[in-house]
């Protein structure tokens, strides 16, 4: 293990609006000169003020940074403007040495015939110098050259605006000029319709005769050389798009990535900044027939088979035209915009905004992405972003482990496995004729592979998934080199097939085979190849999704994992084969840093393979070894050591490299109490471990301290359970016991829902309580309780401001199920691959209490939003005074926290609190 680098603490004040407690990590801090000042929208707190400077010394000495800094800090805002400073005096540092370097070149050549006189070792080495400096002066003038095509490329984009104004005048005069014909004569009226009638029977002639000669040329793979591998030399003409030196910035939810759009615009930098936003088809698509699809896969799907129609009656998506796509690049970054305004102006101009926002990452300064565009490398290629060089900022970073092991997790099920068997053999039997030996090998090849993971669920091939009975239930979990073997495919070079895969395009052949034919879902034994109909899959397709909409399993909740899982049925992909692709690369991974989990159902179609990921480093190394400089930012990060030892030294980083910023909040120290409570109001203990959790003693202790809390807390009390299951047992108990009628006398209470779709009604009830509650008149309820669960849909993304979370309460410690075979499988590979701590504690265990830490921490987080805010948090389980578990709380709650034994003083303290705020109110 790599040693720690020493910490610098940087303590200046902690009265709000003045520099809090900060530390800043680096084992030999290079000099770096800092601004005297950052451009900022008003004037910065100090902590702002702090955290801009560490980020640009980190960023210019092209280091890996861990920033923490509470919600309500500015923390966006100071990202923003610290980031950008950088980024501008970076160009201005580029312009600077190229002129230099061209100065000095001309200068040079008017003294470079000078005779040194010193012989031939002189003369040897004079020629070397000169041929150096040609060669510098030379890159130089390259360098200028794509700095002055990047200005006249810019001032040609601000030029079309006025091009684009015109063509809007000239649809407005098209449409001005079918009003004219509305009131013109009848017979004028008939002219231009039979005209138009006469167009419109050519086009169809003409599109009958085009479906008549089209043949299946698209759909057959071009002769393939594996061993001949050959580089187009068009990728160096993609070096015409001059990429230039930009800062890529990802965050978990599009909402989370619109709301960092909208404050660049309120930074400084917000006029003269090219910003583009990339993002899902799913937000960005503006076909309505694809649109209408919901899911993601299935959109996908659509989008990759609409690209295969090519001929004149199959024209494909009408969005997706080159030259509209350069227009619409063009225009996206004259104005920084999200998502929303790329769709809006996709509308506008009839062109499609995922692909065109595509084409304007090149001279985009600032690239805003979601977590999966940045973490998947097959993701981030196809969407033009290049990290070398350039600055990547990952922000909402406390779940990043697991966001990429969750990216990089693939699941495959019988029911896809079956269906792309039964495509494939069917496109092979059709075209056998046509396909040359090395399509033909490889055909076969996948089609082995697709039949040996079939047999691995018990399954066949020439029966229909949900007929299909595998026998008894089975879950197992193997390595890779072991799933490898059991599947009886280890002979086989799964890195050729996918290499053929990617360069042959077979899954995207066999989507429009499965398109322009009603191909079977399973091909029977006796069936042949498919004949040509009139009609197209299309019909078969929207029967599928229709399948798929149905088909839904019901909720499962984890009583123990902390929160809710909703799964469905997997949608009914039209060709599942590049899905199956996604799976055979996983399997690439070296043995060690996967599993495969074999999930045998009674039916075939509930059965699934799953590979789950258990080293994150190994697909986040190409972001550390490629980019100049990446930042892991968030509001609580803790606990780091996580980050440093299985993301950033397991990727091979070395510990000097690796910078830490963490700050206080905003607020004044008598904005927030905190505090343990290990015991109720009669004196039972507050112990919530999973033996003791459902006593009947423990529940009516409960309840009543949340009774007292109510009765001195004014406005909303947010409580926080581990999990559903338990969130529920505990209401029913209260309302059997009576407790639930007592709470109601003090306040209303609310639950947060299991269906995503009523969130936004609880909580608009909960705000309206709360409200309504203001003006009530004594005696009756002063606000209102809202029972929530950890992991689910409040505790992230929820803002709980000012009256909406006056006190968060925190029951128990969420740990995650310990049963789970994933997890132990996790457990046990971190204990093999990571030492124990300067505790002893092993690595496995290590990481099953941060799992808990971070849930709680991202829960309790969500009351103090701003800087005049203010709440009570209370940790209600006796385990949370443990040291062990109080110092992976976030630094500005951990160094208030109070450990109270009795209840009493507990209530007083609360109550105290609130009195204080009300006096300075008052006054």
């Amino acid at each position: 293990m790599q040693t720690e680098s020493k910490t610098a603490r940087l303590n200046e004040g902690t009265k709000c609006g003045s520099e809090c407690p900060s530390s800043m990590q680096n084992a030999e801090r290079e000099v770096v000169a800092l601004p005297e000042a950052f451009p900022f929208p008003f004037e910065p707190y100090g902590i702002q003020q702090e955290f801009m400077k560490q980020l640009y010394r980190t960023l210019q000495g092209g280091k890996i940074g861990i920033f923490e800094s509470p919600t309500g800090t500015g923390k966006s805002l100071s990202l923003i403007c610290g980031a950008l400073k950088w980024l501008k005096d970076f160009q201005e540092k580029q312009k600077r040495e190229v002129d230099a370097v061209l100065n000095e070149g001309s200068h040079g050549n008017q003294g470079s015939s000078t005779n040194t006189g010193g012989g031939d070792a002189d003369w040897v080495t004079a020629f070397t110098k000169k041929k150096e400096q040609e060669e510098k002066i030379g890159q130089a003038k390259r360098e200028q050259e794509l700095i002055t095509r990047r200005e006249n490329r810019l001032k040609t984009i601000r030029s079309s605006s006025k091009v684009c104004r015109g063509k809007r005048k000239l649809v407005q005069l098209e449409d001005e000029f079918d009003s004219l014909l509305q009131g013109a004569s009848t017979d004028a009226q008939k002219a231009f319709t039979s005209e138009m009638e006469a167009v419109k029977r050519q086009c169809l002639e003409e599109a009958a005769s085009s479906k008549d000669n089209d043949d299946d040329s698209n759909l057959i793979p071009e002769d393939y050389e594996s061993d001949e591998e050959k580089r187009k030399e068009e990728e160096e003409d993609e070096e015409e798009a001059c990429h230039v030196t930009k800062i890529y910035y990802c965050s978990r939810t599009h909402s989370q990535l619109a709301q960092f759009v909208r404050e660049i615009v309120k930074s400084p930098f917000g006029e003269d900044t090219r910003v583009i936003s990339l993002g899902s088809r799913q937000n960005l698509c503006i076909n309505a027939s694809v649109r209408r699809l919901k899911a993601v896969s299935l959109i996908n799907d659509r989008c990759v088979e609409l690209q295969q129609k090519k001929s004149k009656s199959r024209p494909g998506c009408p969005y997706r035209k080159q030259d509209l796509l350069e227009d619409f690049s063009d225009r996206a970054l004259l104005e920084v915009g999200d998502i929303e305004q790329l769709v809006t102006l996709g509308r506008q101009t009839k062109t499609c905004p995922y692909y065109g926002a595509r084409l304007a990452v090149p001279a985009a300064e600032v690239v805003v992405l979601p977590y999966n565009t940045l973490l998947h490398k097959a993701t981030r290629e196809a969407s033009g972003v290049r990290l070398t060089g350039n600055v990547v900022i990952v922000d909402e970073a406390h779940n990043l482990l697991e966001t990429i092991n969750n990216v990089h997790s693939v699941e495959v099920t019988g029911a896809q496995l079956l269906r792309a068997f039964s495509q494939l053999t069917q496109y092979e039997a059709k075209y056998r004729s046509r396909l040359r030996a090395k399509n033909l090998m490889y055909v076969k090849q996948i089609l082995f592979v697709l039949s040996c993971l079939l047999r691995c669920l018990g399954g066949k091939t020439n029966v229909p998934a949900d007929q299909q009975n595998t026998g008894a239930t089975d879950v197992r979990l193997q390595t890779i080199n072991n799933f490898l073997f059991t599947a009886k495919v280890d002979n086989l070079n799964l890195f050729k097939i996918l290499h053929y895969c990617q360069h042959s395009q077979i899954s995207k052949k066999l989507n429009g085979f499965v398109e322009k034919y009603q191909v079977p879902e399973v091909i029977q034994a006796e069936q042949k190849a498919p004949k040509q109909t009139a009609t197209t899959g299309l019909t078969q397709f929207l029967r599928n999704i229709g399948k798929s909409t149905s088909s839904t399993v019901s909720t499962e909740t984890n009583s123990d994992s902390g929160g809710q899982r909703e799964n469905s049925a997997a949608p009914v992909l039209n060709s599942p084969l590049m899905h199956i692709e996604s799976f055979l690369l996983a399997l690439t991974t070296a043995n060690d840093d996967g599993r495969v989990v074999i999930n045998k159902q009674t039916l075939l179609s509930r059965s699934s393979i799953k590979f789950l990921l258990l080293n994150p480093a190994v697909h986040f190394a190409d972001v550390l070894q490629q980019a100049r400089s990446v930042i892991v930012a968030g509001g609580t990060m803790q606990p780091i050591s996580e980050f440093k030892e299985q993301l950033f030294y397991a990727a091979g980083l070395a510990a000097d490299r690796i910078l830490e910023f963490s700050c206080g909040h905003v607020i004044p120290p008598d904005h927030l109490l905190a505090l343990t409570l290990g015991v109720g109001p009669t004196g039972v203990a507050l112990d919530f471990t999973y033996q003791a959790r459902d006593n009947p003693r423990l529940l009516e202790e409960l309840g009543r301290g949340l009774i007292n809390v109510c009765s001195v807390v004014p406005g909303g009390v947010v409580v926080f359970f581990p999990s559903y299951d338990y969130e529920q047992r505990v209401f029913d108990h209260w309302v059997k016991s009576g407790i639930h009628a007592r709470l109601e006398t003090k306040k209303k209470v609310f639950r947060e829902p299991k269906s995503a779709i009523q969130v936004e009604q609880v909580l608009s009830e909960y705000s309206s309580s709360i409200q309504k509650c203001k003006v009530c008149s004594p005696g009756s309820p002063t606000g209102a309780v809202l029972m929530c669960v950890v992991g689910g849909k409040m505790s992230e993304g929820i803002n709980f401001s000012d009256d909406l979370g006056r006190c968060v309460v925190m029951v128990g410690m969420p740990y995650p199920n310990i049963k789970s075979p994933e997890l132990k499988e996790k457990m046990d590979y971190l204990n093999a691959n990571f030492p124990r701590n300067e505790k002893g504690q092993q690595a496995g265990q290590v990481h099953y209490e941060n799992l808990c830490m971070k849930a709680v921490n991202q829960s309790i987080g969500r009351a103090i939003r701003h800087r005049a805010d203010y709440a009570v948090i209370v940790l209600a389980d006796q385990r949370y005074a443990r040291p062990s578990v109080s110092t992976k709380l976030p630094t500005w709650i951990s160094r208030q926290l109070c450990r109270l034994d009795r209840f009493p003083p507990a209530l007083s303290a609360i109550s105290k609190f609130f009195s204080g705020k009300r006096d300075s109110r008052n006054s």
